[in-house]
């Protein structure tokens, strides 16, 4: 398939003023700590989900729940990056913060009062999915808006989702061991109520991409212009990048293979050789190897950063392998952190990679066409873990994941489109007259 190229796409020279421009702002530091609060609520789900569902439905019940919930997400996604791109990312953040708000204090009363049932676990997973639906998309298009330098907000951003990491699972295991999952079915709530305060403050200059302002300030540039349209245009903007479409058809075969089952299969398996608290605390070294992932994209500038972050995707192997070989718990820490430090590193080049490559104003729509193909894998990963193990134990099919990680990134860096594609500097323009930007 051939590409066109937009000015977007050819390699930016280095901008040797980005490192020492002022990050931290106003705009900035809203955004972050909206980011970083609700990304510590919900690095505690995966644990409250595995630990409390699993308990009461068993790996299938774990698998069917969170299959839902991203199954929704990925049938919903398309519309949330249209929406993001029409009415402005924050508005449809601080709805779905919102939305968020009320699901997880549902499940909170629910498991506060009694045993939940499965149907109203799947109803909540099903309206949260597609909350996320809503935000996601609108979370790419926000950092040029808020940040003068993306790689370096990207990084940032990568810390505090790592540090989410290493606690969130932590202190959701211990909070379902002293209390139960109500309690961080409850604290859940309250990051998502805080994060869509802080977006609500976040007040943008007319300085932000001109591009971005018409469209998103102008209301006749929302006039005369379908949904399948819109839909149609983002879909152009994604399939002109050959690099862009590859990884996420590679991503797409990860999320059946590895990361839609780790967390059903990796939790029964370390929980029943080890315990639930120790499936807790090597969820927590994931975060702690996200945290020197992210540290380490903050000092790096690739000149070709998806070849470096194919490369360092190969260390991810250890993630599955370690939990497969039936690894004690210093090697199977030791395997959480590397497979941490990997996808940090990997997820900064990205989303630099997709923020700078792309026109801002169909950003937020390139994006939900992304986020749909890598996220469609996992959500069949999640569903196919229970029936699985059917076929062959745990253990066995995590070598597969190991495997299938390696063939990866093989893969990846054998593509010329990924393994060429050059750094790009976001523009950053100077302030012009006119009203602020709805984002």
């Amino acid at each position: 398939m051939t590409t066109t190229q937009t000015p977007n796409d050819r390699p930016a020279p280095a901008d040797p003023q980005a490192a020492r421009r002022p990050l931290w702002d106003r705009r900035f530091t809203l955004y972050f700590t909206a980011r970083a609060v609700s990304l510590l609520g919900d690095a505690m789900m995966p644990v409250a989900v595995a630990l409390a569902v699993g308990a009461l439905y068993g790996i299938s019940g774990v698998g069917l729940v969170l299959g839902v919930w991203t199954g929704t997400f990925v049938l919903l996604v398309l519309f949330g990056g249209v929406f993001a791109d029409r009415f402005g990312a924050r508005r449809m953040m601080v709805g779905a913060d919102l939305v968020r708000v009320f699901t997880q204090g549902v499940l909170a009363v629910a498991f506060f009062t009694g045993k939940p049932p499965f149907w109203l676990l799947v109803t909540m997973a099903a309206l949260a999915g597609a909350a996320v639906a809503m935000f996601l998309p609108g979370v790419n298009g926000m950092v040029p808006l808020v940040a003068r330098e993306p790689q370096r907000a990207n990084a940032t951003l990568k810390v505090a989702d790592a540090l989410a990491h290493l606690l969130g699972p932590a202190l959701a295991g211990l909070l379902i061991t002293l209390t139960s999952a109500g309690t961080v079915y409850t604290i859940d709530a309250g990051t998502f109520l805080l994060s869509a305060l802080c977006l609500a403050l976040i007040r943008f200059d007319p300085a932000a991409t001109p591009a971005r302002t018409q469209a998103a300030a102008d209301p006749r540039t929302r006039t005369g212009r379908s949904l399948r349209g819109e839909l149609h245009q983002g879909w152009r903007e994604f399939r002109a990048r050959t690099w862009m479409w590859a990884v996420i058809l590679i991503w797409m075969g990860y999320g059946v293979l590895v990361f839609g089952p780790l967390v059903p299969l990796g939790s029964a398996l370390v929980g029943a050789r080890l315990g639930p608290n120790a499936y807790g605390l090597a969820v927590s070294f994931l975060g702690a190897g996200t945290v020197l992932g992210g540290l380490l994209a903050l000092r790096l500038r690739p000149a070709r950063p998806l070849a470096a972050g194919s490369v360092a995707m190969a260390l991810y192997t250890a993630l599955p392998l370690c939990i497969a070989l039936g690894a004690g718990l210093p090697v199977l820490l030791a395997g959480h952190a590397l497979g941490g430090a990997a996808i940090a590193f990997w997820s900064v080049m990205w989303a630099t990679s997709v923020q700078t490559h792309t026109p801002p104003e169909v950003l937020n729509r390139v994006t939900a066409y992304e986020q749909a193909g890598s996220v469609s894998g996992i959500a069949l990963g999640q569903v196919l873990a229970g029936p699985a193990t059917a076929l062959a134990a745990p253990d066995r099919l995590l070598w597969v994941s190991a495997g299938a990680c390696l063939v990866g990134c093989a893969t990846l860096f054998a593509i010329p489109a990924i393994r060429t594609l050059h750094r790009a500097v976001a523009a950053v323009h100077p302030p012009v007259a006119g009203p602020p930007p709805r984002a």
